[in-house]
């Protein structure tokens, strides 16, 4: 395959190396997938500071191929699901440099890959974005490739095959014949001259290593695009990213890898109940193919010995809500030939949790089509519902051990009795919560004016529900560090049960500590601190795990922090109300939480987020209740120069 029948040849107007990087790992994967990984890194690194380039945002100097990633995509110019794209390809790229191999089921789906990267890429940077790349041209099988390689290089030389026409099929399968019917010596002499073509590529890619510096600097330097064409380049890019399209086998390489980071061990390949694979004490396991009665679950999720959900992977592009469905019939019919139950059954469930997947990132625009969608089995009025991520393997235990029928009753049944007065609006206002917890809404809003105590009725509503065991741990949200300051001083000073303060009670982290332990249950954060531990790290195994918090209540949740003249200089790193809005959002979304929201003025992204308040209690309510004093006063005091107005601006003559 010469770089005209290349898979990446329509790179070539961008730029001649990702053509050439491209080809070389095609050869390469014949007989050594591990230097085709390492091509591919350098693709993905090219690939990745064009982008940067063509945008204005290629820093001098050397720059690690992970702190760019998390610059274009804190920057909102590679959607998440490009990026996962492009991390996949670089931990592999990573493994085979540092000697940890490579093998031809990796390299496979690192070429799939690479092609859907550069396919995004010209979609949105080639000013084409219609482009129809054509069926995956699968490279020469290996000698020695197991059969579960051969049988997919198979399916996709069918695949190709099918998208040709009758005479391009005819003309596919004579040059397969022709090359059948060489002698062997023909045979060695094609394959010399082969290899003398490769070892020429191999050695202009290098070459051109040299020059790649100088030709990023001048298209660095090349008028910078106004902000109005970066927007069009941020839309483009979600909209080509939103057709990207890969196969069942190379989502589920994704998949494992989503799994691996989030503390479970994941290997489809390798850990499948039909290769041996069981349940271990003190592991966290994620075993692939699991018999049941309505055929093998994609995955079983077992902490220790425990079954504590299933899981369906399906293709990308694929209704991953309707898989739920799949995943609930997996759970009448699981099969505890190993393991153990995690209690029930729920009904005719014998597993709690349902997962269903398509290895894509979640948006809001595609959401059946995205995301990892979840529903808890324990209740047959729980709903299927999306998330960021999976859980971790203690957050479904710590869900698991969450009795909500029981809580609620024990909410209903406890007095309100503090070591403070609760006024009744105060009250009011946790019953309405504790019935909208009943009733399992997961967003919430309450509307109070300024000055009506809505810190100190966090103090009570948090201290009932925890004591109550409704919720594991709660992040409360401020968005400054003043307002955390004080919210902290509260938690610690008010006496909520005889002189014990809630600090006393309940495990409590503040500003200072960037992330909570196991014992803490109220952790207070500040918006722009959770920006950069959800969408400025490293790795995506980098960020929170989603299960963190349970619950997260937001005080102030209208604010537009540009708007706000007491912020320090370090808090206005938002460049743009829309801007903040945006992070503001995903941030929230990242969580799989109940969010309560606490606002004196709700605003309309409020709303979106929060709902429309279930409680409001109002301005001129507190007025009236005596609770607040009227701005207006109720005597007006003038004096003569009020009278004769002698401030005023005098006439133009």
């Amino acid at each position: 395959m010469g770089l005209d029948q290349s898979n990446f040849a329509f790179l070539k107007p961008h730029d001649i190396q990702l053509v050439r990087l491209g080809a070389l790992a095609e050869r390469y994967f014949h007989d050594d997938p591990n230097t085709c990984l390492i091509k591919l890194r350098q693709f993905g690194e090219l690939l990745a500071q064009l982008i940067a380039a063509k945008t204005g945002l290629l820093q001098p100097g050397e720059e690690s191929q992970a702190d760019l990633l998390r610059r274009l995509k804190f920057e909102r110019l590679l959607p998440s699901q490009v990026a996962d794209l492009f991390h996949e390809i670089r931990i592999l790229g990573n493994r085979a440099s540092h000697g940890a191999g490579g093998t031809a089921a990796e390299a496979l789906n690192a070429l799939k890959y690479a092609r859907q990267a550069g396919v995004w890429f010209h979609r949105t940077y080639g000013k084409d974005p219609k482009f129809v790349a054509g069926a995956f041209q699968p490279p020469a099988a290996p000698q020695d490739a197991a059969a579960p390689i051969r049988a997919e290089l198979d399916r996709l030389r069918a695949e190709l095959l099918a998208s040709k026409t009758a005479a391009e099929q005819a003309q596919l399968i004579a040059d397969e014949n022709a090359r059948a019917r060489q002698s062997a010596e023909e045979r060695a002499r094609q394959e010399a001259d082969d290899r003398a073509t490769w070892e020429q590529l191999a050695q202009d890619a290098e070459r051109e290593k040299q020059a790649l510096s100088a030709r990023l600097a001048a298209l660095q330097q090349a008028p910078q695009p106004a902000p109005a064409n970066i927007l069009e380049f941020i839309q483009t890019g979600e909209e080509a990213a939103r057709q990207i399209d890969l196969d069942e086998a190379a989502t589920r390489q994704i998949v494992d890898q989503q799994l691996r980071d989030r503390g479970w061990d994941a290997d489809t390949t390798t850990l499948r109940h039909a290769a041996g694979a069981r349940p271990t004490k003190g592991r966290a396991m994620a075993i692939a193919e699991w018999p049941t009665e309505h055929g093998p679950a994609d995955y079983a999720l077992f902490v220790g010995l425990t079954c504590v959900g299933v899981a369906e992977a399906k293709r990308k592009r694929k209704n991953v809500s309707a898989a739920i469905d799949q995943s609930e019939r997996y759970a009448r019919g699981f099969l505890f030939n190993a393991g153990e139950a995690a209690g029930g059954p729920w009904e005719a469930f014998r597993v709690p949790f349902l997962f269903a997947t398509n290895g894509r990132p979640y948006l809001k625009q595609i959401e059946t089509e995205s995301g990892i969608w979840f529903r808890d089995a324990r209740k047959a009025t729980n709903l299927r519902r999306a998330l960021s991520d999976w859980p971790t393997p203690d957050g479904l235990k710590a869900q698991l051990d969450i009795d909500r029928e029981a809580a609620d009753a024990a909410l209903k049944a406890t007095p309100f009795d503090f070591g403070f007065d609760l006024r009744p609006y105060q009250q009011r206002a946790i019953h309405e919560v504790e019935k909208g917890l009943a009733a399992d809404r997961r967003q919430m809003l309450l509307a109070m004016a300024t000055g009506t105590g809505k810190t100190k009725l966090a103090i009570a509503m948090l201290y009932r529900l925890l004591a109550a065991k409704r919720f594991h741990r709660v992040c409360f949200v401020v968005d400054r560090s003043a307002l955390g300051e004080q919210a902290e001083a509260e938690f610690r000073s008010t006496k909520v049960v005889s002189v014990k303060t809630f600090a006393d009670i309940f495990g409590l982290k503040g500003l200072d500590d960037v992330a909570p332990d196991s014992e803490t249950k109220v952790h207070i954060c500040t918006i722009q601190g959770l920006v950069k531990r959800v969408l400025f790290t490293e790795n995506d195994s980098d960020a929170p795990p989603i299960d963190q918090y349970d619950l997260m209540v937001v005080d102030e949740c209208h604010r537009g922090y540009l708007l706000d003249r007491e912020m320090s200089n370090q808090e206005l790193e938002f460049r743009s109300q829309e801007d903040y809005v945006s992070k503001y959002r995903r941030v929230l979304e990242h969580f799989d939480a109940v969010k309560i929201g606490l606002t004196a003025t709700p605003a309309l992204h409020t709303v979106q987020i929060f709902g429309d308040p279930i409680f409001t209690y109002s301005y001129r309510e507190a007025v009236i209740d005596g609770w607040l004093i009227d701005h207006e006063p109720p005597i007006r005091i003038e004096t003569e120069l009020i009278r004769m107005a002698f401030w005023r601006r005098p006439k133009r003559v």
